[in-house]
């Protein structure tokens, strides 16, 4: 498999206000976001050159700032205009955005009341996050080993880099045993998201039923998807779910801006078959973000 390093691109990213050549957007390596994880970041998708969502992304982003107790230091109309500004540098019409903002170097300890924040935006083409022939057939979930903390014990509700660290240890593990990706459950046991995405499931009742983002991020494509789903006629239920319940699941799929909506074949021995549901949504959802609902 052929990598290209993220480190190593031809492009412009914005990085503190300026446009700058892709591979001289650096910091150094006593930075407190990377010691520390005291970061935030946001991913967001473009599609037929607007940003879905753009200015709700935008606030997600500051308030994840403010939880991890720092402030953005430009205003959402110069985070939106500059995010459009780096689509354009680098001729993407259909692709992803990545704005990241972090404490930097002038202090390098617990504290870091006095160090710098700095903002970055990059946006490159991006299809889809799983392979495309996979996702229509279903993709596979392990249970991961690792849970969701409580509210008391992390930030949960921001998009803090730090909160993925689990995410891609339990993604791993979930890859070694030939999954896709994995389902986390929360601190007290109940069904929370993937390792990227929020999960849905149509179960015996005929009603959709979602895990109550008490301890883990509400998503903007979970929120979406909901609103989308109600006109569509669907009864959603946002609630606590036990896993042994997995077994009243008739279809089940992902939702997030990298995902999208991405049906689930099964998780660990209980085997789904994605149909109606799956596809009514992923074509009502495909729609919106693309301008044609």
């Amino acid at each position: 498999m052929d990598i290209v390093p993220f480190d190593d691109r031809d492009g412009t990213i914005w990085f503190n206000g300026e446009m700058v050549d892709w591979r001289d957007a650096k910091t150094h390596v006593l930075n407190h976001g990377l010691h520390y994880a005291s970061s935030v970041f946001e991913g967001e998708r473009a599609y037929n050159n607007k940003i879905f969502e753009s200015e709700w992304h935008t606030k997600r982003f500051r308030e994840s700032a403010r939880l991890l107790d720092f402030k953005i230091p430009y205003s959402d109309e110069e985070i939106i205009a500059a995010k459009q500004a780096v689509m354009a540098a680098n001729n993407i019409t259909d692709g992803y955005i990545r704005p990241v903002a972090w404490r930097g170097s002038e202090m390098m300890a617990v504290s870091a009341q006095h160090s710098k924040i700095h903002v970055l935006i990059a946006a490159w083409k991006w299809d889809s996050y799983f392979d495309p022939d996979l996702k229509m057939k279903g993709i596979s979930l392990g249970v991961a080993s690792w849970k969701r903390p409580s509210p008391e014990s992390a930030p949960v509700h921001s998009k803090a880099a730090g909160l993925y660290m689990i995410c891609t240890m339990s993604k791993h593990e979930a890859e070694r045993q030939g999954y896709t990706d994995a389902l986390m459950l929360d601190y007290r046991g109940y069904v929370a998201e993937a390792t990227g995405a929020n999960i849905f499931f149509m179960m015996d009742d005929g009603k959709i039923h979602t895990p109550k983002a008490d301890c883990f991020l509400n998503g903007i494509t979970r929120q979406t998807v909901i609103k989308l789903a109600q006109s569509m006629g669907y009864d959603v239920v946002e609630r606590h779910i036990m896993p042994e319940e997995l077994a009243n699941v008739r279809e089940c799929f992902l939702t997030g801006t990298a995902a999208e909506v991405t049906p689930v074949s099964f998780i660990g021995d209980h085997r789904f078959n994605p149909g109606g549901l799956c596809r009514d949504v992923m074509d009502r959802y495909a729609k919106l973000v693309r301008g044609e609902a």
